[in-house]
């Protein structure tokens, strides 16, 4: 394999759902002979695309998991990660952007900027990604690319520049004005794979000249010849605005706008030339790990072969042949053989086989040198961990991990179920940060936690169908707690006499409620009436009963015990017997102290459209919901309420379909608030016909 670090581009295609990434990949993927016939992602021949290698990807016609590939273009090659757009799968595109030196925004010429667009472009911020735009749906009805290049300057703040310009459009979508070389370029063959450059058409000419010269003047910013060619009015050759274009480019200062269809095979062609000359190649994107020697000082990365390596884990994927990790080489290089150091375990690894990916396809490689990407077999890691040479102590800086908003218990049907769902269990918490699970101690369910409904859906279905597991989901239930309103006072001797020393211990005291922490104990007992040996067994048996509520068996908190007298006896008091006494003392007061159930209270965040404001804030009060505040920013508007926990269930899926998909929402736990007294009448009626 010939090594030209300046031919590598490392590309990520990433956009709102439905506007048309896996699309384009699958075309890329034919321009450059990597595939030799064309699937459409819906896949009416039951083929489906290519990047969709998973069953369900196939049959609901969206990416899961994001894919590699790698192609060749006009003697560039071109690694490309095709992500998913379904903000449940947010981790897959952030994992992609860490290690990718350029992306490809596409937007559909419909629907414009819509809200994963600026989701997606929020991430590309965070990790400093060159971007270039790619407008596609030309041909539907309704396409307005002026209109997109508008709002991706308004919207999402970019400095969009078009660089070509659609001949016809909707029905008539033809081909492009390519405003650099100033001629028209039009798609013809079957397949659109024979390109035909003409002259632009008379009547669009006075167009196309206004509009380049919007684009130079943009352009030439970033270029001193280019000004004084301007200003000496000197003929500009096509060369120096590209040169001009990708400094803006590299700079993150402007973003050139290329138009066309990917389903109708228009303007692939001239959207890979424009990956070639305008992203940056490794060497033109500053990476830097940090020193671990030398208190997390920052290093900068070359992207040399003879430096020692540094190479990170960014995916892994449980394949047939056991575990596969994607990994991107950043200095040095990887070969068959080497010994390199994970740095976050310490352990030392030999790399056996080396893989280069086509979607769940592979190739063998000798060695993966700096700014490539490849796959490593039967590496033990996790996602995010940094690889070096044995001298070095560098790490890569980690992903950003949002936090789960949404959580269901599973249960399985049978003990084969339960094996095999621990082992699905495993396997997608290692391979997928946001996923989480755990056993709730209080209902001894399992629990699972995700960014979304449809996240948690995707991986039950994938329990089913991948490893068998029969397993059914059920409301999860929420962590309710028990708490005391008022002062009682308590005065409890327990007394057993058996054959030999019996127990005696009197306690008496108060309990009250308080603010200052789940429980305190004040040993206020003077002259001895307990003696101070037993205090500690006391305050044991006090404590033990926090755990199950005598009301409805929920933990207690917010209890404040003193005491204040009681009595011993010189033979049958003991250990035991004072931390009876405590039991049965706290069950007295506890009674008689007008106990209530709390309810966890959320801190939600609404983000939606201003046009939606009212319908968002209306779900939020059917749902016992308390607003904050709202306040506009920009488009937006941010709604900030208290919600209690119980009511959240379900709420996405709302939220969603009553604003078109735009709005998003966070949550977090902020405080616990006693149930309204018909919801807590309901528990109680539960919880005795749980018991019959």
């Amino acid at each position: 394999m010939t090594y030209d670090i300046e031919k590598v581009r490392n590309i990520g295609i990433s956009a709102h759902i439905d506007s048309g990434k896996t699309t384009l990949t699958e075309r890329i993927l034919f321009y450059t002979q990597r595939i030799h016939a064309i699937h459409d992602v819906k896949g009416k021949d039951g083929v489906g695309a290519t990047m969709d290698s998973m069953e369900l990807e196939k049959e609901r016609g969206i990416t899961i998991a994001s894919a590699a590939t790698y192609c060749q273009w006009d003697g560039h090659q071109v690694n490309i990660i095709d992500t998913p757009g379904h903000v449940d799968f947010t981790i897959e595109v952030e994992r992609s952007l860490r290690v990718l030196d350029g992306a490809i925004l596409v937007l559909c010429a419909v629907g414009g900027v819509q809200s994963q667009s600026i989701t997606v472009d929020q991430q590309m911020k965070r990790y400093k990604v060159p971007c270039i735009a790619f407008v596609n749906k030309c041909d539907r009805s309704g396409a307005n690319p002026a209109r997109v290049v508008v709002q991706l300057k308004e919207k999402l703040g970019h400095n969009a520049v078009a660089i070509q310009m659609p001949l016809g459009l909707e029905a008539d979508f033809e081909g492009v004005v390519d405003l650099i070389h100033m001629e028209a370029v039009y798609f013809d063959g079957a397949n659109g794979e024979v390109i035909r450059r003409e002259p632009i058409p008379a009547d669009l000419q006075a167009e196309a000249a206004a509009r380049r010269e919007a684009m130079i003047d943009a352009a030439s910013l970033f270029s001193d010849a280019l000004t004084e060619a301007i200003l000496e009015e000197a003929e500009i050759a096509p060369e120096m605005i590209i040169e001009a274009l990708r400094r803006g480019v590299l700079q993150r200062q402007i973003t050139p706008v290329l138009m066309g269809s990917a389903y109708k095979n228009k303007g692939v062609q001239p959207l890979l030339d424009a990956v070639n000359a305008l992203l940056p190649c490794p060497r033109d994107v500053p990476n830097e790990a940090l020193d671990l020697e030398h208190g997390e000082a920052p290093v900068a990365l070359t992207s040399r072969i003879e430096d020692p390596t540094v190479a990170l884990a960014f995916k892994l994927e449980d394949g047939p042949y056991g575990q596969l990790t994607y990994i991107r080489v950043y200095q040095g290089r990887l070969t068959k053989g080497d010994t390199v150091v994970n740095v976050r375990s310490g352990k030392k690894v030999k790399i056996g086989r080396l893989v280069r990916m086509h979607a769940d396809q592979m190739e063998d490689i000798d060695q993966i040198p700096a700014g490539f990407i490849g796959a490593l077999f039967g590496i033990d890691c996790a996602s995010g961990d940094t690889f070096t040479s044995p001298e070095l102590r560098l790490t890569m800086t980690s992903m950003f991990v949002p936090e789960p908003v949404i959580s269901l218990s599973i249960v399985p049907k049978d003990n084969k179920a339960q094996i095999n769902m621990s082992k699905a269990l495993n396997r997608f918490t290692k391979e997928d940060p946001t996923f989480r699970t755990f056993v709730n101690e209080e209902t001894g369910q399992t629990i699972i936690e995700g960014m979304g409904e449809l996240h948690l859906e995707v991986y039950v279905e994938r329990m089913r169908r991948e490893y068998k597991a029969e397993v059914e989901t059920g409301q999860p239930q929420v962590a309710y707690r028990e708490t005391i309103t008022r002062a009682a006072a308590f005065n409890y001797t327990h007394k057993k006499q058996t054959g030999g020393a019996g127990q005696f211990g009197r306690i008496a005291g108060a309990i009250e409620p308080t603010a200052e922490a789940d429980f305190v104990f004040d040993n206020q007992v003077t002259g001895g009436a307990i003696p101070t040996a037993f205090i500690p067994a006391c305050e044991k048996g006090f404590r033990n009963c926090l755990a199950k509520g005598p009301l409805m068996g929920f933990p207690v908190t917010g209890v404040k015990v003193m005491i204040n007298d009681g009595a011993a006896h010189a033979v049958d008091s003991s250990d035991m017997a004072f931390q009876a006494a405590a039991r049965g003392a706290f069950r007295e007061g506890y009674h008689k102290a007008a106990p209530v159930i709390m309810e966890p209270i959320m801190k939600v965040t609404v983000e939606t459209p201003s046009e939606y404001q009212g319908a968002a804030m209306g779900l939020l009060n059917q749902r016992r919901g308390m607003i904050v505040g709202a306040q506009d920013e920009g488009p937006m508007c941010v709604i900030e309420a208290q919600v209690p926990l119980a009511e959240m269930f379900g709420f996405s899926t709302v939220l969603r379909s009553s604003t078109q998909g735009k709005a998003q929402f966070t949550m977090e736990f902020a405080t616990y608030r006693q149930v309204p007294r018909s919801i807590a009448e309901e528990l109680i009626r539960q919880a005795a016909e749980k018991k019959k």
